[in-house]
């Protein structure tokens, strides 16, 4: 595995911006990363903590996966990821499908449906008890015209390991009741989060270099200083590693001329598969 940490370096090191991973094979429990504890802005990977501590509200109670949420004109202003930008207002969605439409297509208006039902400092909470010490969301959508050099103060943040760490309990608690539980949820709302991961629209990151019809559960991410995915990867059907992938200021332009975020797209493209090859 050594020789796997060394390649993946060298993909890392020959691209002009900074680039933190993280890796777990889950059959055999080994690990590794670089700059894995680096706190970086997570842009819409942040969108897979908000969906597990809905879920986990969802079990209390206090949250309907049926609940009916109105498109309201309101929410689609400045918003410029997803497709319910578009929609006519007025029409209405269950929970449910405002969950799914957060995360398969990055949607805005769904993750602000989501977000007014939450509390922030909740959420924050929750991320710290799992283990994810690094992450902290702040405002809900970045301020318009953020520069490409801005503070990680001025968005929500987290890490490579703080995203696989969640990855992992989410397997986990889809296989057994008690780590279901430690997320506050049960097996079959972490099975629905892996499922909803899973219909990930957005494929020009991690599954890039895969074959097409590899499973993959990840939430993807895009932001002024990079590009970021993180995600489980099955092989038959069952989990078989998690990779989370951050590049961080990232050039708007190559020496060749290319745009900076094709590089990002390849690099975390490169390195899942460095990862496939090894460990099937």
């Amino acid at each position: 595995m050594q020789d796997l940490v060394a390649r993946m370096n060298a993909v890392c090191d020959a691209q002009p911006f900074d680039t933190t991973w993280y890796v777990k094979d889950l059959a055999t429990g080994w690990e590794a990363d670089r700059g894995g504890d680096v706190v970086v802005p997570s842009a819409s990977t942040r969108k897979t903590s908000i969906l597990m501590h809905a879920l986990s509200m969802v079990h209390e109670g206090k949250l309907r996966l049926d609940e009916p949420c109105t498109i309201e004109k309101r929410l689609q202003e400045g918003v410029d990821s997803g497709t319910y930008q578009y929609m006519t207002p007025g029409c209405v969605i269950p929970l449910r499908d405002a969950f799914v439409n957060m995360i398969i297509t990055s949607d805005n208006v769904c993750t602000q449906i989501v977000l007014e039902r939450l509390d922030r400092d909740e959420l924050n909470a929750w991320c710290k008890r799992i283990g994810m010490t690094g992450t902290t969301h702040r405002v809900n959508f970045p301020p318009p015209g953020l520069p490409w050099d801005h503070p990680v103060e001025a968005v929500a943040s987290t890490t490579a390991r703080d995203q696989g760490v969640l990855l992992d309990r989410m397997v986990a608690g889809a296989r057994d009741a008690p780590a279901a539980a430690f997320l506050g949820a049960t097996p079959e709302l972490c099975g629905l989060a892996l499922d909803i991961l899973s219909w990930q629209r957005l494929r020009n990151l991690i599954p890039s270099l895969l074959p097409q019809k590899a499973k993959v559960a990840n939430k993807t991410g895009r932001g002024p200083r990079g590009r970021m995915d993180a995600g489980v990867v099955y092989k038959n059907d069952a989990p078989r590693f998690i990779i989370s992938v951050y590049t961080d200021r990232v050039p708007d332009t190559l020496p060749d001329g290319l745009p900076g975020y094709t590089a990002a797209y390849a690099t975390a493209g490169r390195l899942t598969r460095l990862c496939w090859d090894v460990m099937n």
